[in-house]
């Protein structure tokens, strides 16, 4: 019998989208894809070859189990260019892209029973790994129409003595909205340990992007170079804790993933100290997506309250669509080949929303619209 672990884990609805996507596709049909968060760019140059370099250069074998050292201390150096903060390389733990960072956060901060506060909506699967340590996921509603903000009052009402971890995430998945430095200072001063998802740092427009350790030292910062640099399948990311904590995760990450990818590491160094011109050129063309599917969308009678300035993400009210925005999206597909992410799978409180993604051609987000567009006047 599978463990129960497991069984109550549910499924990620994305992928699923995408795999019943792919599958349409193997049959003949022509899918535009507006559900995935996956860069649709190359890895930037530098990156490219690196990777080919440290191949050649026999750096195929284990690092140390916190990662490569000219990498930890290339992340440290970002971190005082960026944001100003001061990171001991000690401090970082690379992963095997951001994910088992998440883990490892968790496993860190929580034991059977205790609770880690989140925003509904919020990353789809954050209650997964909750629940996969044995903690409780407590989820507090934000609003559209205040800008997708968590604040510290809401969250405050529902702290206890078990309460072990605001889980943030700026720029947010699924709705592209960045917190504002006022709502992470004050989510900081409730002295709740904060564990914050940047991972989409980078990739903003019109805005600036805050690191949470500008708030607060007592923060575990999630980051890695699958958005930014394009980088999904190399699969690398990183940890930031307070020291005391490091220790633990050396012994956690040793036993369960031993180290990262030794060649992506590599290619992590190049990316941080050679890509920021391609990056630039990267979000350039996002924001150009970005303004031309906020406008598209909304002719077409979607609401976005917020302009999302963030991510690759555009979330839109579909309630005058449909209440189930799970059979909406499959809907969707089957009649129009368009790929889409129904809200729900980012909690109870995005049903009725569906997410599109822009990390698509302009030409390929034109053609979806178009498809969306006649769905919707049949549908009408």
């Amino acid at each position: 019998m599978t463990a129960s672990r497991l069984t109550e884990i549910s499924p990620f609805i994305v992928m699923e989208v995408l795999e019943k996507a792919a599958a349409m596709e193997k049959a003949g049909r022509h899918i535009i894809h507006l559900e995935v968060g996956e860069p649709d760019f190359q890895v930037p140059e530098c990156v490219r070859e690196a990777s080919i370099r440290a191949i050649g250069e026999g750096r195929t074998h284990y690092t140390h189990s916190l990662g490569d050292p000219e990498l930890r201390e290339a992340i440290a150096e970002k971190y005082q260019q960026e944001y100003q903060v001061s990171v001991s390389p000690n401090q970082i733990i690379v992963t095997s892209g951001s994910s088992p960072a998440i883990l490892m956060a968790l496993s860190a901060l929580c034991c059977e029973g205790d609770e880690v506060i989140i925003s509904d909506p919020a990353y789809a699967c954050y209650a997964n790994f909750i629940r996969y340590i044995g903690a409780q996921t407590v989820r507090v509603p934000v609003s559209a129409a205040d800008g997708f903000q968590l604040h510290a009052d809401a969250v405050r009402q529902h702290i206890r003595e078990n309460t072990k971890a605001i889980l943030i995430n700026s720029p947010i998945n699924p709705t592209g909205n960045l917190l504002s430095p006022h709502t992470m200072n004050e989510l900081a001063e409730l002295g709740v340990p904060i564990i914050s998802d940047e991972i989409y740092h980078g990739l903003v427009y019109g805005q600036k992007a805050r690191c949470m350790l500008e708030f607060s030292r007592n923060a575990f910062i999630l980051n890695g170079f699958s958005k930014r640099y394009a980088m999904t399948g190399l699969r690398l990311g990183y940890l930031i804790a307070p020291e005391k904590y490091v220790r633990s995760l050396q012994k956690l990450q040793q036993n369960l993933f031993i180290c990262a990818s030794s060649v992506a590491q590599r290619a992590g160094i190049a990316a941080l100290q050679d890509a920021d011109p391609e990056v630039e050129q990267m979000r350039r063309i996002y924001n150009e997506r970005r303004v031309y599917m906020i406008k598209r969308l909304r002719e077409l009678g979607f609401i976005i309250p917020v302009e999302p300035t963030g991510a690759f993400y555009i979330f839109v009210d579909a309630s005058h669509l449909s209440g189930n925005s799970y059979q909406l999206a499959f809907d969707i597909l089957e009649k129009t080949g368009v790929g889409v992410t129904p809200g729900i799978d980012f909690g109870p409180g995005g049903e009725g929303y569906l997410r599109f993604s822009y990390a698509n051609s302009l030409e390929n987000i034109r053609e979806g619209l178009n498809r969306l567009e006649k769905y919707i006047s049949e549908i009408r």
